[in-house]
């Protein structure tokens, strides 16, 4: 239903902004190398818009495409953040901080972890993981591994292995979650350690 709108609307909006300019049919075909009479079917709403045809037209008219069509309006892209307390499998609390609008896909969030946070409980779940440390030091345990990761360092890891993160020195940890189902994986390339 919006697009048909959108659709039939074009039409009178190309025939505004040709009469605003003071300039005839004739010459716009003339300039657009489109016939007289497709421009007249286009304006009429007779003939269905096409990019072939909009694009010389909106040169023509030293306009945006987006005016001609009438776009929407992009909106704030700002997401606003509304912090959210979690309760923990190990008891704890975290400060979790969404930063993606949209349910589904690949979802981001900062998180704050306190810093009494510190007896694992490993859990899974489907998914795959990314995360970049932003202050402080947090230590990841992964399966059979232990791992201490200090600011600037970044992992990822398949959710579906056991897993938990928390305070490596008892003071919080800043990080920054990417998170998607299986099969979005984040990839990052990373120097070797010497």
């Amino acid at each position: 239903m919006e697009l048909a709108e959108t659709l039939a609307e074009v039409g009178p909006r190309l025939k505004r902004v040709r009469t605003e300019r003071g300039v005839t049919l004739t010459e716009l075909a003339a300039v657009t190398g489109i016939s007289k009479s497709t421009l007249s079917r286009l304006e009429s709403g007779l003939r269905k818009p096409s990019l072939e045809l909009l694009l010389p037209i909106a040169q023509a008219h030293q306009v945006p495409l987006d005016e001609l069509v009438g776009a929407p309006e992009v909106g704030d892209p700002r997401v606003r953040i509304a912090p959210r307390r979690m309760k923990q499998h190990d008891g704890s609390y975290v400060t979790i901080l969404p930063l993606t609008k949209q349910p589904g896909g690949l979802q981001a969030y900062k998180m704050i972890l306190p810093g009494e946070r510190c007896e694992p409980n490993m859990v899974t779940h489907e998914g795959y993981e990314w995360l970049y440390v932003l202050s402080g030091q947090l230590r990841m345990l992964l399966a059979d591994k232990d791992v201490i990761l200090k600011t600037g360092e970044a992992a990822e890891f398949d959710t579906r292995l056991p897993h938990w993160f928390g305070s490596a020195d008892r003071r919080p940890v800043e990080i920054l979650s990417l998170f998607g189902r299986q099969g979005e994986k984040m990839h990052i390339r990373a120097r070797p350690k010497q």
